[in-house]
């Protein structure tokens, strides 16, 4: 695909869960792309709709849940897609990383039969030669003596060794578009850096495109090209990494970025916080999810859904999205 293509295209997107009182909407109505080549951050507080928007381009939403709308992988559309189909696109040209290793790796088999696996099932490589891709695999995410230690058990690992199993992975059939969420949360400071730089290192070798959720600022202003600002399962604002730090327009975005702490500020800085409580899944919202948390709502934000508008005022810039009725077009 030739950059600015849209390798991944999200329309209307609405995801729902049966619950005992009845069905809950957690995505309403996403519309997102992500261009080949860019790494793109999600962000957004618990119960956005984050990880779901990444597990539905899977094919992975849970048993109680529907998917409704569209979602286009290299122009294949995901929703309603027969699992058997999903399953030759899954791991070869689009993979995930979870957010947890030591769930996501079988604790019984051997870090090399998991891995071999992989490349087995969509390669079609016999033993000898998965293994040999599997080991060099192991040694380009920076695990030492990955001969030896190739043949280990989950439990063998660290944490930050764990994630780098789980990063390669994924990247063994290097897939077009790589998923990853939230693979930093349970790594210290100083491991959460080093796989950090580890997917940048990939992204730019290997040509992967990668779409990460977090809650961390932080990892997004280091990693991201583009990020797309969440809340109640609906697009706050999305853009350009640059414009989305020093001018955000959406109160949600603002609000975030005030509440993240900064080196550069002084230890006298005084965080702010967004006043109130998350939106619960399912509550009812005819108008803005943010509106009762928000120090700029006024009448219609409670009736009234915002739309995504078009900020930027030239067609080659990165679009800036804000839904928000307070800010002008």
């Amino acid at each position: 695909m030739t950059p600015n293509e849209a390798i991944l295209s999200i329309r209307n997107l609405s995801i729902e869960f049966k619950l005992a009182d009845g069905w809950k909407t957690a995505v309403d109505r996403v519309d997102l792309d992500l261009r080949a080549g860019e790494i793109m951050g999600i962000v957004g507080e618990s119960g956005s709709g984050k990880s779901q928007i990444l597990l539905a381009a899977m094919g992975l939403t849970a048993n109680n849940g529907r998917v409704s709308g569209s979602i286009r992988f290299q122009d294949q559309e995901m929703v309603g897609t027969a699992p058997s189909k999903l399953d030759r696109i899954r791991g070869s040209s689009l993979s995930m990383i979870f957010q947890d290793p030591m769930t996501s790796l079988n604790p019984y088999l051997r870090v090399s039969d998991q891995l071999m696996e992989v490349l087995t099932t969509h390669q079609g490589l016999g033993k000898a030669a998965a293994r040999q891709r599997v080991i060099e695999m192991l040694e380009r995410v920076h695990i030492p003596d990955a001969a030896r230690r190739v043949d280990l058990y989950p439990h063998e690992f660290s944490g930050g060794m764990r994630q780098r199993v789980m990063i390669a992975m994924a990247l063994l059939c290097k897939p077009a578009l790589l998923l990853a969420d939230e693979p930093t949360t349970a790594l210290d400071v100083t491991v959460q850096a080093q796989i950090l730089e580890l997917l940048i290192e990939l992204a730019r070798d290997m040509g992967t495109t990668i779409a990460i959720v977090t809650h961390d600022l932080g990892v997004v202003s280091r990693l991201c090209d583009r990020v797309t600002v969440l809340y109640g399962g609906r697009v706050m604002e999305s853009a350009a990494i640059d414009t989305l730090f020093e001018t955000p327009r959406h109160p949600y975005t603002a609000g975030l970025i005030a509440s993240t702490p900064r080196l550069d500020t002084g230890m006298d800085e005084e965080l702010t916080t967004i006043p109130g409580q998350p939106r619960l899944m399912g509550t009812p919202m005819p108008g803005c999810p943010f509106e009762p948390r928000c120090a700029w709502r006024e009448a219609r934000c409670r009736s009234e859904q915002p739309t995504l508008i078009d900020l930027r005022r030239d067609e080659s810039q990165v679009p800036h999205l804000v839904a928000c009725h307070r800010v002008p077009s």
